[in-house]
């Protein structure tokens, strides 16, 4: 390990440990700050930049841009990283970016829709070694950590895990339990979430606005999903590119809660709720008999039965409750390739 990270990251360790009481580190920090220091270091090296560029006709491009731009975790002696899918979602190049300067190209091996994550090979030795997975699920509230991002401008900072609970995003997302931290990053997308060990906690999503949850009052922060998610499904994800439960029916809307009701905020273009007629504003009383006024409720329903298969959506347009019928498709078919593969 470089001595210039060592002794830039110090006065980060120190801070760290200095902030940590309640992990039962010595009330001097002395034994404990070399092999903090060290670990952090390990951590915020095995770091990368993420650049990928969408296909052309990829219906991601709408929401998400053609260039993404975000961070990744080495994970593997091989050269897999790890980093969050709506940054390699669609791709047709991909580039890994060392804090030497170094582009190295990577593969994309998976697209996961149901964790979130990301999986990247790096097509060259990038020479850093990678990251130990810890336990998100052990990581105590108010706990110190660290929040890292990757490339010639990654940058370190403290963050405090301030809440643990399920989130259901707009697009079709659910998360059983997700990582929310304080203060809100920017640089957010593939951030390594990590703690004083050095162990790799979470990959950074989204800023949110209710870091403690709605009924706390505004207080910005960021998403990280927990690691804890990805041993179970690795080697699914390397031989197949995606878990089973990504394979589930998808309708194409952006959803929000509004008023105790699920409302329709976007379609996607030539998807299945387009194709029935859905509109932006309409409101989603009931999928297939079941009343639905919370989106965890609304994605549960539909992903209960086949991928694809007729469902009956009873909605409130204006002052009108009609019936709709969409037939629903696997998302995984739906996404766009590069040419040949």
């Amino acid at each position: 390990m470089p001595d210039l990270i060592r002794r830039c990251l110090l006065p980060f360790a120190l801070a760290l440990v200095g902030a940590a009481a309640a992990a039962q580190i010595p009330a001097d920090g002395t034994s404990a700050l070399p092999d903090k220091t060290a670990a952090l270091a390990r951590a915020q090296a095995a770091m990368v930049g993420v650049v990928s560029l969408a296909v052309e006709d990829a219906g991601s491009i709408a929401s998400l841009g053609r260039v993404r731009q975000g961070s990744g975790v080495l994970i593997g002696d091989d050269g897999l990283v790890l980093t969050i899918g709506y940054l390699i979602l669609e791709a047709e190049r991909v580039d890994l970016l060392l804090d030497n300067g170094r582009v190295v190209p990577a593969r994309v091996v998976a697209y996961d829709q149901a964790s979130g994550f990301g999986l990247l090979q790096a097509l060259a030795p990038l020479r850093i070694a990678p990251v130990r997975l810890g336990r998100a699920e052990a990581a105590d509230l108010d706990e110190p950590l660290m929040v890292a991002s990757g490339g010639d401008d990654g940058e370190l900072s403290l963050a405090r895990l301030v809440s643990r609970r399920p989130f259901s995003g707009y697009w079709e997302y659910h998360l059983e339990q997700a990582l929310f931290t304080v203060p809100a990053r920017g640089d957010h997308s593939g951030a390594g979430l990590f703690n004083l060990d050095g162990e790799l906690l979470g990959i950074g999503s989204l800023v949110v606005s209710e870091a403690l949850g709605p009924a706390a009052g505004r207080l910005p922060g960021n998403l990280f999903v927990p690691v804890d998610l990805l041993p179970p499904i690795l080697s699914e994800l390397r031989s197949r590119g995606a878990s089973r439960q990504s394979h589930r029916a998808w309708l194409g809307v952006n959803c929000a809660e509004n008023e105790g009701a699920v409302q329709v905020v976007r379609v996607t273009r030539d998807s299945p709720a387009e194709r029935s007629g859905l509109q932006p504003g309409d409101r989603i009383l009931r999928i297939d008999g079941t009343e639905v006024g919370a989106l965890e409720t609304f994605y549960k329903r539909l992903w209960k039965d086949a991928a694809e298969r007729d469902v009956e959506l009873v909605i409130r347009r204006g002052d009108e409750t009609q019936t709709l019928t969409v037939h629903t498709v696997d998302r995984m078919t739906t996404l766009r390739k590069p040419q040949g593969i």
